[in-house]
């Protein structure tokens, strides 16, 4: 039992260390012409046509048990999807990437606030509460990296709030719906609503930016590693992680995605890593071995 958990919270650590790289390959992909809005459709498109071929070959289910569940799955595909990063990626163009990076990155801290709301079981007690706090300022002190200067812009921020918000309610949402069916099942619908949701997008901005990838291989690899691992096989093991470790544990996992883009960011694009990164990125470890800790005295009770 001791050996799964550490398995699972290792499977956790290398998800969220993988999308913390997806932000350097999108500048890559954003700089070679593609908007955002293309990059998420190309890269759950690719995910999906790979679901839905395995899905095809192993016989899994094609709708939920009652229609309710069908419209909780299409809420978990817009919220954690489509409206995601959308709203993520768009508040880059009114507020400062570090701002961004910043409210995103505190999404545990809603998850845990909306999380506690309907599930008592999962409500922090006084030391977890502590962690998460704890956690938090060392996010602060990972994306800020030394340059304590905020840009503050109304409109950017309320939409990088709205995407840690959009992944609050993915969380609390993923709890129940993991009760219920597997996860092949719930990450293909999941992408299936993400990409339905983005039709009245493209029909006021229509165009998938194919042609920007003729003749550019390395753009098309990006794209790639974006829809064939950062989409599908992040997303089918975050949600069987969600459900192993439960979404307030396996949520903090967050807080580790500005380590890795900056640690993505330096070895790729040369950006400087200074003490504030390291000291930030020690108060996260300790603010999450506090969380899990006493999450599993809880539990043993």
């Amino acid at each position: 039992m001791q050996n799964s958990k550490v398995f699972y919270h290792f499977v956790a650590f290398i998800v969220v260390a993988i999308w913390g790289s997806t932000f350097v390959f999108t500048k890559l992909l954003l700089l070679g012409g593609l908007t955002a809005a293309q990059i998420f459709t190309l890269r759950f498109i690719i995910a999906y046509i790979l679901m839905l071929g395995f899905c095809l070959y192993k016989g899994i289910r094609w709708v939920a048990k009652c229609w309710q569940d069908e419209v909780l799955l299409a809420i978990l595909g817009i919220a954690g999807g489509s409206l995601y990063f959308l709203a993520e990626n768009n508040a880059m163009n009114y507020t400062t990437t570090t701002n961004t990076s910043l409210i995103v990155s505190l999404s545990p801290l809603f998850a845990s606030a909306l999380i506690s709301l309907f599930y008592k079981s999962q409500r922090l007690n006084r030391i977890q509460v502590i962690g998460s706090l704890m956690a938090a300022v060392g996010v602060v002190m990972v994306v800020m990296n030394g340059h304590f200067v905020l840009h503050l812009s109304p409109k950017g921020d309320v939409l990088a709030f709205s995407a840690a918000l959009c992944w609050a309610v993915y969380s609390l949402l993923m709890i129940y719906a993991n009760a219920k069916y597997d996860t092949l099942f719930i990450t293909r619908k999941v992408f299936f609503y993400g990409l339905l949701a983005m039709i009245p997008y493209f029909i006021l901005y229509p165009g998938l930016g194919i042609q920007q990838l003729i003749g550019h291989r390395d753009l098309i690899w990006n794209l790639l590693f974006l829809g064939c691992v950062a989409s599908m096989l992040c997303f089918l093991a975050w949600n069987w992680v969600l459900k192993k470790l439960g979404a307030v544990v396996a949520t903090n996992y967050v807080y580790f995605n500005p380590v890795t883009t900056i640690i993505f960011a330096w070895l790729i694009l040369s950006e400087q890593i200074t003490i504030y990164f390291l000291i930030g990125t020690l108060l996260i470890l300790v603010g999450m071995v506090m969380v899990d800790k006493f999450n599993r005295v809880e539990q043993s009770r």
